[in-house]
């Protein structure tokens, strides 16, 4: 049950929710050891972990008592949790500086590594930490309506910038937004008003991510070949598998907050930033996700 997981797109943190219910709700805990200055001090053994639930990109684990507290964390582009057994050896000395968090019960261990953010609130104050959130693609509260009155309310927004705005919609990171964008044929530099139709768009982005909830590999084309598993994203420089284009990457949004954009030329006509052709590395993999 031993988990690895780095990618901060919604598939992955629903994911990484899962394996920590299933090893932790309903469990009481024995072991909490929370290496956060601010929550440094919390001790939440002896408590029962009531579900850990996913909300966009944040990931809460609800505990019982008086009043019920939430553990809140978002991973960023480093974070992970881990599950091993009780017992059993999860770290050496060297990724020991890692860690940020430790929740251990009778049967599982579960390991925060380089979490991004830690907080602990009384649950029925966690809104706090999340109320500023969209709609989130593969949550119980998906609404497209909603979503859709997000984006008109920013017409001239750049769609791909738009798609990874957790305030329109939490969940999707760059990857999922360029491949719905290029399974759709729009360029992710297109006016939101311009955007044919962004009701099937959002259908597109909800179908990628949930067929992805369960797998570790994520798979957008219907490949799971290596190589064969994305249609433009980190594959740059290498042609388009519909025409055989070569595909771009470019920058996408504002400094400091701008992101990187896979696309092809040919299949998402339309508003494209100027290269010099040369095959290029994603932009900005060190920076933070808007969260």
């Amino acid at each position: 049950m031993s988990q690895d997981v780095r990618v901060p797109e919604g598939d992955v943190v629903w994911r990484t929710a899962d394996r920590l219910h299933r090893a932790l709700a309903g469990r009481v805990l024995t072991e909490c050891d929370l290496r956060w200055p601010s929550v440094a001090t919390v001790d939440l053994s002896g408590r029962t972990v009531l579900e850990v639930v996913p909300r966009g990109k944040h990931v809460l684990i609800r505990v019982d008592g008086e009043p019920p507290i939430t553990l809140h964390s978002h991973l960023r582009m480093e974070g992970s949790w881990h599950v091993h057994r009780t017992g059993e050896r999860w770290g050496s000395a060297r990724s020991a500086g890692e860690v940020r968090a430790v929740l251990a019960n009778a049967e599982w261990t579960a390991v925060g590594h380089q979490l991004g953010m830690l907080d602990v609130v009384p649950t029925a104050d966690e809104g706090q930490l999340v109320r500023h959130l969209g709609p989130d693609v593969l949550g119980p509260d998906w609404d497209p309506a909603a979503v859709l009155a997000n984006l008109r309310e920013q017409p001239e927004r750049e769609i791909g910038d738009a798609l990874l705005d957790q305030r329109v919609l939490a969940g999707v990171g760059t990857m999922f937004m360029a491949e719905a964008l290029f399974v759709r044929g729009i360029s992710p530099w297109t006016p939101v008003r311009d955007v044919a139709d962004p009701a099937a768009l959002l259908t597109t982005v909800h179908r990628l991510l949930d067929a992805n909830r369960e797998r570790v590999a994520q798979v957008t084309t219907g490949d799971a070949r290596p190589g064969r598993d994305k249609w433009v994203h980190s594959r740059s420089g290498r042609p388009c598998w519909r025409c055989g284009t070569t595909v771009r990457v470019a920058p996408l949004g504002r400094p400091p907050h701008d992101r990187t954009a896979f696309y092809c030329p040919h299949c998402q006509p339309g508003p494209t930033p100027t290269d010099d052709q040369r095959p290029q590395r994603p932009l900005g993999s060190s920076r933070r996700p808007r969260y």
